[in-house]
């Protein structure tokens, strides 16, 4: 029974390093395994990532590689935490101060605005769903949203 749980193991994270082509994402495995080529290091670099679970923290804070073109920045957190009744006023009708400031800090253009204002008024209800318990979460969703707008997904 170990051997066949060990072996499982060996499979899920070889075929995890496996699909990735050019890299195993971004982390502290992908940082110190950079620059080598072949399954071994992609392996190694794929399993530090894991071990240390350290994506979240480089995904929001843009760093250890995981800051390449994404919204999610400290800022951009930091204010939807403290602002995040204001936030969700704004979405809800599509205006207000506290979206406008958002847009900003993602650097949303400002011919793209009234885009952004409008499909966060439409998706309201997906962003502020009951299973997004935190800002990361709401964003994540805001993030997912944006991707599907053929005009916003360049800023996601």
């Amino acid at each position: 029974m170990l051997k066949k749980l060990a072996l499982a193991a060996v499979l899920a994270v070889g075929s995890t390093a496996a699909f990735a082509d050019k890299d195993v994402g971004c982390g502290v495995g992908t940082q110190v395994w950079a620059g080598q080529k072949g399954v071994i290091p992609k392996i190694l670099a794929a399993t530090t990532n894991g071990i240390f679970t350290n994506q979240l923290l480089g995904i929001t804070f843009g760093t250890l590689g995981c800051g390449k073109g994404g919204t999610v920045t400290a800022q951009v957190v930091t204010f939807t935490n403290e602002n995040s009744e204001s936030l969700a006023r704004d979405m809800a009708v599509g205006q207000g101060e506290s979206l406008n400031v958002l847009a900003e800090l993602m650097s949303i253009k400002s011919e793209d605005k009234a885009r952004f204002f409008a499909v966060s008024k439409q998706n309201f209800s997906e962003i502020y769903s009951v299973e997004n318990q935190n800002s990361l979460q709401v964003l994540a969703s805001l993030q997912t949203v944006m991707a599907n707008d053929e005009v916003l997904k360049a800023y996601v």
